[in-house]
């Protein structure tokens, strides 16, 4: 697949402007005041990937072309913002194209930084946004519906599509976003592009002292368990940026920290994406393509092009490892490491590959 495309979403102030900033290592507007951002901006980031470059070495090239993740900050919504209020439906149109959505979460005390409520409560935060989406969507399920149950009448095969609109809408009538419910058939209502069934990754931003809380992070993951939830301090990832690796690891070091905002947030991504990556390699240049977990060989190389995949005729694999070790491709052959695999393979992250193809003309 191409670019990963993730949405950040949230209230006015609770640092989405300074997150992506960081993330992307640009410079948007980040003002102490609602709708600062009027369009929404976006950053490819390459996803961070330490073998590309020893592969790099290795077959001397200097092309190496990272997996990428796009970025797409919205302008902070509002109460009402499916009816237009604030900024309104413009932004949450932004959204429709993204893979995933990170809600990102005030939970931070700052007296200098305004809270669109004027009090912090990162619970009621939360259901602002969730509504405001949900609410996005029965307006496009609305819309949708009286002209599908009219061509379900004409055409029966299209009743499963009806069925599953149908329940789609009984559950954000309940306030039921349609990711949170798991016999649900959204491939039916791929097309729409609804708001609810994307992925949702909560990224809360917290102070220095918050994000070593242990007790606090525990407190907040309740509030949105059993989605994914991210504890992040926008002010260190500001800090981080153009830093060199090792200043940045000491810096992460003195916070308590591990791995970056931008590393947490992309395996975040990829894991609620079930996403994973392979290799190729070469001299010509290194890099790194995104696929599903449980992608075949031939719809791995389908990635690289569309005659990849109809004439596929084998994979000549080699795992990461086993190339590290070996110290070159010729020695991994000699060695026995270099395998053919067929279509029916399952491709995994660590897996280098060359692809073998025919198309006749």
């Amino acid at each position: 697949m191409s670019s990963v495309q993730i949405g950040i979403v949230g209230l006015p102030n609770v640092g989405k402007s300074t997150l992506f900033n960081a993330l992307t290592n640009n410079n948007i507007l980040a003002a102490n005041y609602p709708f600062a951002t009027i369009e929404p901006n976006t950053g490819i980031v390459p996803v961070p990937d330490e073998r590309l470059h020893k592969l790099g070495e290795l077959y001397k090239t200097k092309k190496i072309v990272p997996a990428t993740v796009t970025f797409v900050d919205i302008a902070g919504l509002v109460a009402g913002a499916s009816q237009g209020e604030g900024l309104g439906n413009q932004f949450l149109s932004h959204i429709r194209s993204t893979n995933a959505i990170v809600q990102v979460v005030r939970a931070f005390q700052d007296p200098n930084v305004v809270h669109v409520d004027d009090h912090l409560d990162p619970k009621k935060d939360i259901a602002v946004i969730n509504t405001e989406l949900i609410l996005a969507d029965l307006q496009t399920v609305d819309k949708r519906l009286p002209k599908l149950e009219k061509e379900a009448k004409a055409n029966p095969k299209l009743k499963p599509e009806l069925d599953t609109l149908v329940r789609a809408r009984a559950m954000l009538n309940d306030d039921q976003p349609l990711s949170s419910v798991n016999d649900l058939d959204l491939g039916h209502l791929a097309d729409l592009h609804l708001l609810t069934a994307k992925p949702v990754i909560y990224l809360f931003n917290m102070d220095e002292a918050g994000v070593n809380d242990e007790a606090r992070k525990q407190e907040l993951a309740t509030l949105i368990a059993p989605a994914k939830a991210l504890f992040v301090c926008a002010q260190l990832e500001s800090e981080l940026r153009g830093l060199d690796e090792s200043d940045a690891a000491e810096l992460l070091e003195s916070y308590g920290q591990k791995e970056s905002g931008l590393v947490q947030l992309i395996h975040a991504a990829y894991d609620v994406l079930g996403l994973q990556s392979y290799l190729t390699a070469g001299e010509q240049e290194v890099r790194a393509w995104t696929i599903k977990k449980g992608a075949t060989a031939p719809q791995a190389a389908g990635v690289i092009h569309g005659d990849f995949e109809r004439g596929f005729i084998a994979a000549e694999i080699v795992t990461y490892d086993d190339l590290i070790a070996a110290g070159s491709e010729q020695a991994a052959k000699a060695a026995g490491k270099l395998r053919t695999e067929g279509k029916t393979y399952v491709m995994q992250p660590d897996d280098i590959v060359e692809f073998r193809f025919n198309v006749s003309k």
